[in-house]
């Protein structure tokens, strides 16, 4: 007889949890999360080598969402990002997955309104979602109180490291209980994230991909040299009218890129729609379910999210811009 094969189902998850799996239009676990769930469903440290596209966000949501005590109002999970447009996101995304079990979520980032932030702290929520330069800026404040912490997930951790976050992070992590559980998540292993693993992490589980398994079976890639930027909006109408596409994400690096380029396809009555951090919740759902129904054909995205959604009709995917 062969495996069991992993469902959220039988993932011990909480009934209400389940309900936002599914209703968010989650079907069956990724690798990644049928992996990492059941180890954070035993409190244990995690370190978790993870590309976009593979479904991580929604695996330490899901894992940490199944952790949380309602009744219990105080900070129990603390989410850092390098990046304010992550947070939008990943918030998005904790929010939509437990939009039945009543918890109280907040964003704490750079750039916002101080008094909102220490209004919102003064709230008691259960999840704080955030950049480490104002999260840390709170602690300091005593309008983020640690002490009831259980959990801790450093997203993109290599991202956050590159921008010159680590003094931040040690002293975010040394105002944690020590019992707390760390959870890293990582694209990449450079010699810091195994310093910082060293460091902060206790006996952690590791998910870590062989080099070989970096680039995905069946999947081609392609580059196409062009002399002049001016250029890219016509070789890639020039794809689309020449290959049968039926569906085709164009990541962009800024929003400005895509609106104009948003507008220029729409003048031409290409099938085309967008996403990125500044939509609503309810916006980027409508879009996501357009798109998945095939009422559009071309998605122009900022948001690394949709990566990690898996529509089965898409046949191309272009980057606009070298990601960053």
């Amino acid at each position: 007889m062969g495996e069991e094969k992993i469902t959220f189902d039988n993932l011990k998850l909480n009934e209400k949890l389940l309900r936002g799996i599914y209703s968010y239009g989650f079907e069956e676990p990724s690798h990644i999360q049928s992996l990492s769930i059941p180890i954070i469903n035993n409190k244990k440290d995690l370190v978790a080598q993870a590309q976009s596209g593979t479904g991580k966000t929604g695996a330490y949501t899901i894992g940490c969402l199944n952790n949380i005590n309602k009744e219990e109002r105080t900070i129990q999970l603390l989410i850092i990002l390098p990046t304010r447009e992550l947070v939008f996101q990943v918030f998005d995304v904790f929010q939509d997955l437990s939009k039945y079990m009543e918890l109280s979520i907040i964003k704490v980032i750079g750039g916002t309104n101080v008094s909102e932030c220490k209004s919102d702290l003064r709230k008691d929520p259960h999840i704080v979602i955030g950049t480490p330069g104002r999260i840390l800026d709170m602690i300091i404040q005593k309008c983020l109180y640690t002490d009831k912490i259980k959990m801790v997930v450093l997203d993109e951790a290599d991202e956050i490291l590159s921008t010159g976050f680590s003094e931040s992070l040690y002293n975010i992590i040394k105002s944690v209980p020590v019992k707390s559980n760390i959870l890293l998540f990582s694209a990449t292993m450079p010699e810091e994230i195994l310093t910082l693993t060293n460091k902060i992490l206790n006996k952690p589980e590791k998910i870590l991909i062989n080099k070989e398994e970096l680039t995905l079976e069946g999947i081609k890639q392609f580059y196409i040299n062009i002399k002049f930027n001016d250029w890219k909006l016509e070789v890639i109408k020039d794809l689309y009218d020449t290959i049968n596409i039926l569906q085709c994400i164009i990541y962009f690096n800024s929003k400005n890129k895509l609106n104009d380029i948003y507008h220029k396809l729409i003048n031409d009555n290409y099938p085309v729609s967008y996403i990125h951090g500044d939509l609503t919740s309810v916006e980027r759902k409508k879009t996501m379910d357009d798109f998945k129904n095939g009422k559009s054909r071309i998605l122009l995205s900022t948001d690394l999210l949709s990566r990690g959604i898996d529509i089965q009709q898409l046949s191309l995917v272009i980057n606009f811009d070298l990601p960053v």
